[in-house]
C-alpha cells in the first residue's frame, strides 16, 4: 500500500467511506453512484476535498461520488487498480457474502442427509420431516449447520430403533446417543427425538409441553421414562397387608397422613383398590387441610395435583377396576375445567361442588371478601379485586350452565377459597357414615 493512498483513504476522517465502500463489495453491489454521511464534522469534509482536490460543498450532510474517487485514485497513482483494490490493501480482503450465504445454505441442507436416508419411504415421518424445516426449530436448536447434522444423527439413529417393543429412556439414549442424559427434558436432542415419536404415534409434531404428554408420546412408541419421577397424592386410602404398597397405604392411613406414591410403586400393584366414594381435588392444599381437621378418619382422597401424571392415572385407573365411585373438584377456571375434562374421558365422576350453584355462590363469596378487603386496602394504595378469569372457554359436559356462568362472571375461583365448604363435606360423610 502506497504512503499516498493511507494518507488519502486510512484516516479515521475518511474510514465511513471505506466502510460503505467494503459493505457494497461484499454484497456484490456495483461502485457506482454517490454515498452520503448524513453529519459530516469539519475534519471529515476536510479529508474529503483533499481527496478530490476541491470544495466538498455546503451544508451538514457530504454526499461523495465513488466513480470520482476511483478515477482520482487511477489517474493520481495513490491505487492505479481502482477503489475496490484500494479497500481491500487498507482494510484486508472483502468477503463475498453471497457465496457464503450460498455454502450456508448448502450446509443447512446437507445437515439432513442422515436422517433422509432413515426418513425416506416412511410416509408417517414425511409430514414431520417437512414440519422441522418450515418452523426452523434445528436451526433454533442447533445454532450452526454443523451442529445441525450431529443431532440429526442422532435422531436418525433413534429412529432407526423405534417403534421399540419396550425399553427404558435411559438405555435407549446410552446405546443410540452415548450419554444416558441426553434425552433428558431441556436438552437440546429430548425436543427433536420427542417431536420424532409423536410422528411416529400420529400425535400433533409439537404436543401441549406436559410432563404427561411426554411419557405418553414416548410410551406409544415403547420408551419408557423414569416411574419415580411421577407420582400421586392421596389420603385415606384403604390397603392390604398382602403388597408393599397395601401396606404402605394402611399404615399412612392409620397414621392419618398423607401418602405420595410413584408410579413404580402403582406399575407392581395389581390388584384393584376397593375404597367405595373417592373424592378427587386438583390441589395439595386440600389433602394438607383434610389430613389435619380428620387424619385417620378422613374419607379417601386422590389429588390430581393439576394435569394428571401417569402415577394419578395408574391410581384412578385401580380405584376404578376396585368398582369404586369417583366425586370431583377443581379450580374454577378454564384450565381447571380441561383438567376435569380429561379425567372424565378416563373415569366416570359426579360433581363435588363443581357446578354451576357451587361457582356462583363462590363467586358471590369472593366478591364479598374483596369488598370487605377493598376499603382497607385503599388506605395502602393497593386494589383489590377478585381474580379475572382467562384462557380459551371450554365446555362443562357434567353441568353446561357452568361453562356458561363462569363466560358471564369471567371470575376465577381456585380450591383454597371453597376449603371451608369442602372440608364441611368431608366432615358431613364422616358424621352420616361414623368414624371408621
Amino acid at each position: 500500500m502506497s504512503e499516498r493512498l493511507a494518507r488519502l483513504l486510512g484516516g479515521p476522517e475518511t474510514a465511513w467511506l471505506v466502510d460503505r465502500v467494503r459493505h457494497r463489495l461484499e454484497r456484490g453491489r456495483p461502485l457506482g453512484g454517490s454515498v452520503t454521511l448524513g453529519t459530516a464534522t469539519p475534519e471529515q469534509r476536510r479529508a474529503i476535498e483533499r481527496l478530490l482536490g476541491r470544495r466538498a460543498g455546503t451544508g451538514a450532510s457530504l454526499s461523495v461520488s465513488l466513480d470520482e474517487v476511483d478515477r482520482m485514485l487511477r489517474s493520481s497513482g495513490a491505487c492505479p487498480e481502482g477503489l475496490a483494490t484500494a479497500v481491500v490493501l487498507l482494510q484486508g480482503p472483502v468477503r463475498d457474502l453471497g457465496r457464503e450465504n450460498t455454502e450456508r445454505e448448502t450446509a443447512w441442507r446437507e445437515a439432513y442427509t442422515e436422517l433422509d436416508a432413515v426418513v425416506t419411504g416412511r410416509t408417517e415421518l414425511s409430514g414431520w420431516r417437512e414440519w422441522l424445516e418450515s418452523t426452523g426449530l434445528v436451526r433454533r436448536i442447533a445454532g450452526d449447520p454443523r451442529e445441525a447434522r450431529l443431532l440429526l444423527g442422532t435422531v436418525a439413529a433413534l429412529l432407526l430403533r423405534l417403534p421399540h417393543p419396550g425399553i427404558p429412556i435411559g438405555r435407549l439414549s446410552a446405546e443410540s446417543c452415548g450419554d444416558a442424559h441426553a434425552l433428558d427434558e431441556g436438552k437440546p436432542l429430548a425436543a427433536l427425538a420427542l417431536s420424532a415419536a409423536r410422528a411416529l404415534s400420529g400425535l400433533p409434531y409439537a404436543g401441549d409441553g406436559t410432563a404427561d404428554a411426554r411419557r405418553s408420546a414416548w410410551a406409544a412408541v415403547g420408551v419408557h421414562l423414569d416411574d419415580l419421577s411421577s407420582s400421586v397424592l392421596c389420603l385415606g386410602l384403604p390397603g392390604d397387608d398382602d403388597t408393599a404398597t397395601g401396606r404402605v397405604l394402611a399404615a399412612l392411613r392409620t397414621a392419618g397422613e398423607p401418602c405420595v406414591l410413584t408410579l413404580r410403586q402403582l406399575r407392581r400393584h395389581d390388584t384393584p383398590v376397593a375404597a367405595g366414594l373417592v373424592r378427587i381435588c386438583e390441589n395439595p392444599v386440600v389433602v394438607a387441610a383434610a389430613a389435619d381437621e380428620f387424619g385417620p378418619h378422613c374419607p379417601p382422597l386422590v389429588c390430581t395435583s393439576g394435569r394428571p401424571s401417569a402415577a394419578v392415572w395408574r391410581l384412578l385407573d385401580l380405584l376404578s377396576a376396585g368398582g369404586c365411585e369417583f366425586a370431583y373438584h377443581g379450580d374454577f377456571d378454564w384450565g381447571g375445567v380441561a383438567i376435569a375434562s380429561a379425567v372424565r374421558e378416563r373415569i366416570n365422576w359426579r360433581p363435588w361442588r363443581y357446578d354451576a350453584a357451587s361457582y356462583e355462590t363462590a363467586v358471590s363469596t369472593t366478591r364479598a371478601v374483596t369488598s370487605a378487603t377493598g376499603a382497607a386496602a385503599s388506605f395502602a394504595g393497593t386494589v383489590t379485586s377478585a381474580a379475572a378469569l382467562s384462557g380459551r372457554p371450554r365446555e362443562t359436559p357434567w353441568d353446561p350452565p357452568l361453562a356458561a356462568a363462569m363466560a358471564r362472571h369471567a371470575v376465577r375461583v381456585e380450591e383454597e377459597l371453597v376449603l371451608g365448604d369442602l372440608l364441611a363435606d368431608l366432615a358431613a360423610e364422616l358424621g352420616s357414615t361414623g368414624s371408621r
